[in-house]
């Protein structure tokens, strides 16, 4: 990809809406897969929630939280309970989304590949893709993953060894639980112009080095990223 395409895709605007000032991508088409709509305006005495677009009295609605996922500049103005979600999705905004785009190393098998390659995976700064780089490269779409796999270890006796497929268009991805360790990830997607699904499988080295942690941080993230862009196919 080019450098006049890729700065294009990543450019942004600054633009006011009734609720308030928002940094948006300056082509709608590139705008990330976890953000969210922004309610229509309702023009009324009462206050409304900027999130969900209720209205609300004063005291139900006081609270100015960040909205990062509607692309708010500023606090603005949320009922208790988006006000309540908003504070739990800063988390990722302000530490995993941080992860996801540093990237981390794992050993990577694309589709029916016999060998595994060493490449380095990480989130494009629009949000709108995963990048592959190692002696190949590689992108792909994000919105195009349906299901996910979290492959973990750490389970007692008895006990699979990894979670079962979780389709991000019809159910809520699964969680890692228990003191189980995020060891590896298997994605599904559709390729631009296939008709059927190919497997991604990314597993994490085996040493205990500072690279493994981040591998195993980075697959956190993702996991996270994933219920992110679940919630964003429900609204």
């Amino acid at each position: 990809m080019s450098s006049e395409v890729a700065a294009r895709r990543d450019a942004k605007k600054l633009v006011r809406s009734p609720s308030g000032l928002r940094m948006v991508p300056e082509h709608r088409a590139f705008g990330s897969p976890f953000g969210l709509e922004e309610p229509q305006w309702v023009p009324d005495k009462e206050h409304h929630c900027r999130r969900c677009g209720k209205c609300f009295c004063d005291k139900c609605c006081g609270q100015k939280v960040p909205l990062r996922r509607m692309c708010f500049v500023d606090p603005v103005r949320q009922c208790a309970e988006c006000a309540l979600v908003s504070h739990k999705e800063a988390e990722f905004y302000d530490k995993q989304l941080k992860v996801l785009l540093s990237g981390a190393t794992f050993l990577v098998t694309l589709g029916d590949a016999e060998k595994p390659e060493t490449m380095v995976c990480r989130l494009s700064g629009n949000q709108r893709y995963l990048l592959l780089e190692g002696d190949s490269r590689h992108e792909i779409e994000i919105t195009r993953i349906s299901a996910v796999q979290v492959l973990t270890e750490g389970f007692q006796a008895g006990e699979k060894d990894s979670h079962a497929y979780t389709s991000l268009l019809g159910s809520q991805p699964v969680s890692e639980g228990g003191n189980a360790r995020a060891t590896g990830m298997s994605l599904q997607y559709t390729a631009p112009g296939a008709e059927g699904t190919t497997q991604l499988k990314l597993t994490a080295g085996e040493d205990a080095s500072a690279s493994r942690r981040q591998s195993t941080a980075w697959l956190v993230a993702m996991h996270k990223a994933t219920k992110l862009l679940y919630e964003s196919r429900d609204q």
